[in-house]
């Protein structure tokens, strides 16, 4: 009786003091209104700016063995930092999948992933994207709600949007076979394949045009002209489907902040 009790002690210790550890660990992490979690994110976003930084120095050309070697020893200390920050933030959440698979998750994993696994993936400038912690750093509000209007929208378009993506990977297809058509006995170097007209296709369609494949033929140049004009459709419909689901969830955030002030006035009043 007296083991089983003594047991059921120490098992209580242990929990609390995991719980103790694991609060201390939040704080630090999470709160950004004590002092250790302020200096946390003021480091945290001072390494992001440090790593990036250190990413462009490293593609100088000509550098010294000296400096070579400084940047990999910064560019370690910085992998490090973020790989015990990842870790720290599934083990202080009580939704470790959803975080896993949230936006910032997903991108304090591929920031690491180089140093988890393979060098040879170079995901250094993935790290650019973390700034956007600075927001809830910061806590700056105008920003959050900003951000947040914008994941409403997609919501709001994203059938319109999987839709135009269909259609417009649909219509590249298309104006590749077509420009194949008119340009393979021309040009057989340049459009030997359908798969080879593609790039034609994507730059054409996207009114970009660089210049290094062009059709000659007549027939070629009069489908190119239809097909850059169909382009300039393909570039504005998805910004007028985002323009308008911003406005329309401008809306939806003014309707439920108008519903709140209602409550918080019928809660005054009771």
């Amino acid at each position: 009786m007296k083991k089983n009790h003594l047991v059921n002690k120490t098992s209580k210790a242990v929990l609390n003091l995991n719980t103790t550890t694991k609060e201390r660990i939040r704080s630090i992490i999470e709160d950004n209104d004590s002092k250790p979690g302020r200096l946390f994110d003021i480091t945290i976003q001072i390494l992001i700016f440090i790593s990036i930084l250190v990413y462009c120095l490293g593609t100088l050309p000509n550098l010294s063995p000296f400096w070579t070697r400084t940047l990999d020893i910064v560019n370690n200390v910085c992998y490090i930092v973020f790989t015990i920050e990842y870790f720290g933030r599934i083990y202080i959440t009580n939704h470790k999948i959803k975080y896993i698979f949230s936006f910032y998750g997903i991108i304090d994993l591929l920031a690491i992933l180089p140093f988890l696994f393979a060098k040879q993936f170079d995901l250094r400038a993935i790290r650019a994207l973390r700034i956007f912690r600075i927001i809830s750093a910061l806590k700056i509000s105008k920003y959050n709600d900003a951000l947040r209007r914008f994941a409403v929208a997609l919501r709001i378009i994203r059938p319109e949007l999987t839709l135009f993506f269909i259609l417009t990977g649909i219509f590249i297809f298309l104006s590749a076979a077509g420009i194949y058509y008119f340009e393979n006995e021309a040009q057989p170097k340049e459009f030997a394949s359908i798969f080879h007209s593609l790039w034609w296709a994507i730059i054409t369609l996207t009114t970009v045009g660089y210049g290094d494949i062009y059709p000659i033929t007549l027939g070629g140049r009069m489908f190119t002209f239809v097909i850059l004009l169909m382009g300039l459709g393909v570039i504005t419909i998805p910004t007028g489907l985002i323009a308008s689901a911003l406005s329309s969830a401008r809306d939806i955030e003014f309707e439920e902040n108008k519903k709140k002030n209602k409550n918080k006035e019928e809660e005054k009043a009771n």
